[in-house]
Formats: structure tokens, sequence, C-alpha cells
């Protein structure tokens, strides 16, 4: 049996679409070690018992970044202590019955690759953003693109025009990690010409034309997504019942679902890490108090204290959790449209299960994101900032309204349905995403010897 070593990024939004693709694997006989950080580990709730966990280091084991202050301290120990506890590790596998066959790293991770062909291990390198993302890095690696942005429109081969507001936020001094950051993600493609595979968690269909021109490129670059639970996307795994590798309880919400009409109940969430200004929460509560629909709204624990005094939790109108299965909900016959920080897991499962967005990007690479749902896609609206970059409350209104009640929202609708069947279309037997998946794995298995 084909055995893969899968290491992720330890946040959730890198862990959740790799250990996704380990399930997909898993169907077709390759056998999985899901490897983390011990930090990450002692959160982790739950993971199929028929992938095995591994640990190594960053540095940091009671509390990674928490613990290291500053993505900078950080990062500088876990690119010491990472590679060698990794190396360690591959050793050990190597000593018992568990050899290792091939190494599906993540992009953030190019050291990984060094440490995979020192055993003579196969290197395949997972990108967990999509590839117009991934070209404006690219292309800064190449040095054509320029830090700091000196140009208000950007120009790179087979994107559209990028505005500054589009770009990235780590290409901005607006905080003191962004330099670190910014340093991390162009890294990505110091060595991504010697992977023995490049994954994307993208869909052909969505970026063609930068897909077939990133294949000139390199020539084993395939896109295997949307990375996301097979029985909510088409019922493929009729025992899939594990909705990702997750640090949090999911609070039982589908029942308050359950009593709302269909396609009447506005979604709110901005993921696990956005950390939102009191007067942001405010605006956001007092928008979806004013637009008069029902309205589900996730808000961390750590964020409730920022929610209006007068402002409760339950109501005849909303309900706000700590967290919820998020593909259950967009799955739900009840949701409307989904606000969203358009990061990329979650953009692909709206895209997936056909739900249209109002775009309110927080950081990293959301900007682009939120740029593709209005202008490429055309599935959502982008919620305007004023002077303080803030989304105003009437604005939020505004946008939930056009989506809900306007011919344009419709138009959107309309287009989402066609993404939906094109998502899942692509991890058909017959589909892009699956054919890829497939001619990677026969690979590893011709590799190894064996008869698929």
């Amino acid at each position: 049996m084909v055995h893969c070593v899968v290491l992720p990024f330890p946040i959730h939004g890198h862990i959740n679409p790799m250990h996704e693709f380990s399930k997909l694997l898993q169907r077709e006989g390759v056998r999985i070690t899901l490897v983390t950080t011990l930090s990450y580990c002692k959160n982790l709730q739950k993971i199929p018992a028929s992938i095995a966990l591994e640990t190594i280091s960053d540095g940091f084991d009671n509390g990674g970044i928490a613990e290291a202050g500053s993505w900078k301290t950080y990062l500088e120990s876990f690119w010491q202590v990472g590679p060698k506890t990794f190396a360690e590790l591959l050793e050990k596998l190597g000593e018992s019955k568990d050899h290792v066959d091939c190494v599906i790293y993540d992009s953030f991770f190019p050291w990984a690759l060094d440490v995979a062909k020192r055993f003579g291990i196969v290197g395949a390198v997972f990108l967990t953003q999509n590839m117009t993302v991934n070209s404006i890095y690219y292309h800064v690696n190449l040095g054509m693109l320029r830090v700091p942005l000196t140009q208000n429109e950007i120009s790179l081969p087979l994107l559209p025009k990028l505005q500054l507001e589009d770009m990235p936020s780590f290409f901005f001094p607006t905080d003191v990690d962004n330099p670190v950051l910014l340093d991390l993600l162009v890294a990505q493609f110091s060595n991504i010409d010697k992977a023995d595979w490049i994954l994307c968690n993208s869909i052909y269909e969505m970026e063609k034309e930068i897909n077939d021109w990133m294949k000139k490129i390199w020539s084993k670059f395939r896109t295997i997504g949307p990375c996301i639970t097979s029985m909510i996307l088409n019922k493929q795994l009729a025992d899939d019942e594990d909705h990702g590798v997750t640090q949090f309880k999911s609070e039982e919400c589908i029942k308050w679902l359950d009593d709302k009409p269909k396609q009447s109940v506005v979604y709110v969430s901005f993921g696990s890490m956005a950390i939102l200004d009191e007067e942001q929460i405010k605006e956001l509560a007092y928008g979806l108090e004013e637009c008069g629909s029902y309205f589900l709204w996730v808000v961390r624990t750590s964020e409730e204290n920022k929610l209006p005094k007068d402002f409760k939790k339950k109501s005849k109108k909303g309900l706000i959790v700590g967290w919820c299965s998020q593909l259950k909900v967009l799955a739900h016959e009840a949701i409307a449209c989904f606000v969203t920080h358009c990061g990329w897991n979650s953009t692909l499962e709206a895209l997936s299960l056909g739900v249209p967005m109002v775009a309110v990007p927080y950081w990293s690479d959301q900007n682009t994101n939120a740029k593709q749902i209005v202008d490429a896609w055309k599935v959502g609206i982008r919620a305007t900032v004023d002077e303080k970059k803030i989304v105003r409350g009437e604005m939020l209104k505004y946008c939930i309204m056009e989506i809900m009640k306007s011919k344009r929202g419709k138009e959107m609708k309309s287009n989402m349905m066609q993404w939906k069947a094109l998502a899942a279309g692509a991890v058909t037997e017959e589909g892009s995403s699956h054919k890829n998946i497939a001619e990677f794995v026969n690979n590893l298995f011709n590799l190894k010897g064996i008869a698929c």
C-alpha cells in the first residue's frame, strides 16, 4: 500500500482542506499519516481512526503562535526546529513498517521538500489558496512585481486588472507582521519547481486561463478542489460524517434553521482568525437588526464582549452561536446569503453549495477573493468601507437586501447555481479534479510497483 505523510500548516484554514484531501486519497487506497505540531495537536477534537496522527515541534509546544507572541518569532523558531523534527519523524517511520512513499506538504513549508528529498521520498506541494492569489506571490518571487507597490493598478499575465484594494493585505504596512507574512507567502515558490507534484485546492474551470498557463510552467501542476466534505458536496462518501479536523466544538443551530422558511436566513461568519474592532461588530449588529431578515451569526466566545450590551444572543429574528458546522449551515435550504470574510475555504464552500455572498474581506488573500466573487464569478457584492475602514450598518443592510430582494440578486443566485453544478461536477468520476487525483494516485502506485 502507498503511504503518504500529509503536513499542513497548523491553522484551521490549512488543516481542513488537507485533511479532506487525505480522505479522498484514502478512498483510492492510500494510507495516510497526518502530521501537525505538538501545540496544535493538543486541541484537536477529533480525527478519523483510519488516519494515523504524528507530531513535530514548532519550538513552542505549549501554545504555538500565541506562546511565541509574534509571527516573526514563531516562524524563525519553526523554520529551525521544524525541519529537524520532521526529518526525525520520517527516519522513525522509515525504520518501521510505515515506509513513507510521498510527502504532501503545505506550500508554506518549502523546507519540507528539501527534507523529503534527503530521504528519497516523492514531494507533492499543496497550495491552499487559489491560483489568482498564488500567481501574485509567484510574480513577486520572480521579481516581476516589486514591493512596496507604487502603482494604483497592477497588471499581471492572464489576471484581470487589480486595484490596490484587490491586493492581499500583506503588501501594505498596516501591521508590523505584514512584511514577515509577505515573505512567508512569497517563499512558497522558492523551490516549487523542484516538487514532483504541485496540487492546488481550486477547480480548473473556475480559473481556466491561469491554470492552463501555470501547467505550461509546471508540468505536474494539477487542480484537485474543492477539498470539502464529500458527503455534503455530492454524497460520494456515504460514511463521511466527519466535517473536518477542528479545534472547536460545533454548537447546534440546525434545529433553529429547520424552523425558518426557505431562503430567509442571513448567515454571518468571519472565520477562525479575524479579530474585528468593537465598532465594527456593533455596526454589523445594527445592520443585521435593520435588514429585517432572520440571521445566524457566528461570534467567537473571545469576541462576544464586543457585542452591543442590549443585543440578545437569541431573539425572534436572530441567533448568535460560538461556532457551527459551516458546511451543514450553508447546505441548509433556509440560508439565503452568506456575509463572509472571503477566506478561500469559505468561498469554495459557498460556491459549492450555491450561496451568494456579501464580501467583507479582513486580511491576507481575502481582498483578492472578494474581487473574484464580485467581478469574475458574479456571485456576490462587496461591502464598501468608510474612511475608518468600517463597514457601516446601512451598507451591510443594503448589500443583504440587494442579494435577497433585487433583480441583481436573482442574477447572482442564477450564476451561483452554475458554479454549484460545476463544483459538484469537478469531483465526479469524469470531473477534472477527480481525474487529477486519480492520476496522482496512479503515479504513486506505479512508482511503488503496485497494480492500480
